[in-house]
């Protein structure tokens, strides 16, 4: 199963005014229905330089990758990282299996 990478300020600006939050320790998840699962990333500059923002998109794309199986239909997402001192793939793959669980997603 894929998903197709949201990239539009436009497609953004719906989840932002239009979609459900669901909140962890780690990251804000924003979703709503769609025709095609979609996936976006939206990180400041204060969590560091580019080097590291750029670290903490692969780890969320490739945890929201190996989570993708367990959703129920497709929706839109936007995952809003939080600043914190270390970020781990095994932390957000939990914490994206706690969000499906409870969300049923």
């Amino acid at each position: 199963m894929k998903y197709i990478r949201l990239k539009k300020q436009s497609d953004f600006q719906k989840l932002f005014n239009k979609g459900k939050r669901a909140f962890t320790s780690s990251f804000t998840l924003l979703y709503r229905d769609a025709k095609k699962t979609t996936m976006g990333i939206s990180i400041g500059k204060k969590h560091g330089k580019s080097v590291k923002r750029n670290r903490i998109k692969r780890l969320i794309r490739e945890a929201f990758r190996a989570e993708m199986g367990n959703l129920q239909g497709s929706y839109a997402f936007v995952i809003i990282p939080k600043v914190r001192e270390e970020y781990s793939f095994d932390t957000f793959r939990r914490h994206l299996q706690w969000i499906i669980k409870k969300e049923n997603l």
